[in-house]
């Protein structure tokens, strides 16, 4: 993570002050609940509690114990116990470092994904205000990037709202996923620890107990959360290289916002790049980086071992942090998107009415000729519109086959933009019903 790429309220999710904060409250509710199971006084839970939750944690210091135990657990744990005194022999009874720092990962992805909703809701209000706004906007739709059939500006950006809605139902599953918590000892067998004091704790942080666990949250778990954040990295890209195409000289037709005093190159001051949008297609990747090592920590030795530990430090804040940012960035390219209408509709009709094409195929069939010959037919006149030697409805106008079959009127009617855009309501209608 660098902070070019950061939200602060992200990135405070992630500090070590945020994690030693919730280490001790991990440590301290284990306590009140094995205190009034009877397994240590309460007064001393009570005093734990207190002089923990005042207690003002030195990363500096654990640094350095933990630099002679090798043990970051231990070397919180020896830190703490300055501040409790004599209590601090009850702390972590019948724990295991796992338990700590399992369920302070759940605890972290949880607020990481609450985040990331608020800026997948940004993004979504931003889309269906610009949907609406488009609704009827017409532009030319492209297969393989080449002319098609009119579409409007508005379902491409309908399309867009329905995959986000997915993405972020997702989310919502991918953090129930990852929401659950472990306090189960050594290699998950609740031998030195009540598990009344695994379900006191995950009800104090708002988590799910863990049905089983070998002494670490399994990791399958884990790599669907990452997967999901994956999926919805792809539909960024997949907005942003929309706008990218969208924007290139020869269509012109959506361009990120210039703002008052923007440069765009170095060199050539007359350049408008999609550095934005160029921007989340990079973020994306880096967040897709993390689900390949997110999927190999699954297989872990046993009942556990540490090698998915190296990999969730750097890919759980790094891909959440990553994800927030370009979330907020795509919601503020989509709200300040500038868009050319006339643009549209100039690229729409340059190569001469040849969009209509299915229309005419259609027309012809139903005047009873063979679907094959009808091709014949409308591609012939095409191609010689294609070649830039006329338009496509003199070009039919003039064919003696095609005029045995329907007349000048009908042809011309089968050029109606709006025919295209009969069932934009009908679409609208089911992308934003919810």
């Amino acid at each position: 993570m660098i902070p070019r790429y950061a939200r602060q309220e992200m990135v405070d999710i992630w500090s070590q002050a945020s994690k030693y904060r919730i280490w001790f409250e991990i440590e301290g509710h284990a306590c009140n609940a094995m205190a009034e199971l009877g397994v240590m006084p309460k007064s001393a839970a009570k005093n734990i509690w207190d002089k923990g939750s005042a207690a003002e944690f030195c990363i500096d210091t654990i640094d350095e114990i933990e630099r002679e135990v090798k043990h970051d657990v231990i070397a919180f744990l020896t830190h703490l116990a300055t501040f409790i005194g004599e209590d601090s022999r009850f702390v972590h009874q019948g724990m295991t470092s796992s338990d700590v720092l399992d369920t302070t990962l759940s605890v972290q992805m949880a607020r990481a994904t609450d985040l990331l909703l608020v800026g997948m809701d940004r993004v979504l209000a931003a889309l269906k205000k610009r949907a609406e706004e488009h609704k009827f906007t017409p532009t030319i739709g492209r297969s393989h990037g080449i002319h098609a059939e009119p579409t409007t500006f508005g379902l491409k950006l309908a399309q867009a709202y329905a995959e986000f809605s997915r993405c972020r139902e997702r989310l919502v599953t991918a953090r129930a996923e990852i929401a659950t918590c472990a306090i189960s000892g050594a290699v998950g067998t609740f031998a030195n620890i009540d598990p009344k004091v695994e379900a006191y704790v995950a009800d104090k942080l708002g988590l799910e107990v863990e049905p089983i666990s070998t002494q670490v949250i399994p990791r399958d778990r884990h790599a669907a959360y990452f997967a999901a954040l994956g999926v919805c990295a792809s539909s960024i890209e997949r907005i942003a290289t929309e706008i990218r195409h969208l924007q290139r000289s020869e269509v012109l037709e959506v361009e990120e916002f210039f703002s008052k005093g923007q440069k765009g190159s170095s060199a050539m001051p007359h350049k408008r790049n999609p550095i934005l949008t160029e921007n989340l297609t990079g973020l994306a990747r880096l967040v897709r980086m993390a689900v390949t090592p997110a999927m190999e920590n699954v297989a872990l030795w046993h009942e556990r071992d540490i090698s998915h530990s190296s990999v969730e430090r750097g890919i759980a804040p790094d891909t959440t942090i990553h994800l927030d940012f370009a979330l907020h960035r795509l919601a503020g390219v989509i709200e300040n998107l500038v868009v050319y209408p006339e643009n549209m509709l100039a690229n729409l009709n340059k190569l001469g009415g040849l969009h209509n094409s299915q229309r005419v195929l259609l027309a012809l069939t139903q005047k009873g000729v063979s679907r094959e010959d009808a091709y014949r037919l409308v591609q012939h006149n095409a191609m010689k519109t294609w070649r830039g030697e006329g338009d496509f409805l003199t070009f039919l106008k003039n064919d003696a086959e095609v005029n045995s079959r329907l007349t000048n009127t009908e042809i011309e009617g089968l050029f109606d933009l709006d025919y295209h855009f009969s069932q934009v309501d009908h679409i609208f209608s089911k992308v934003f019903s919810t």
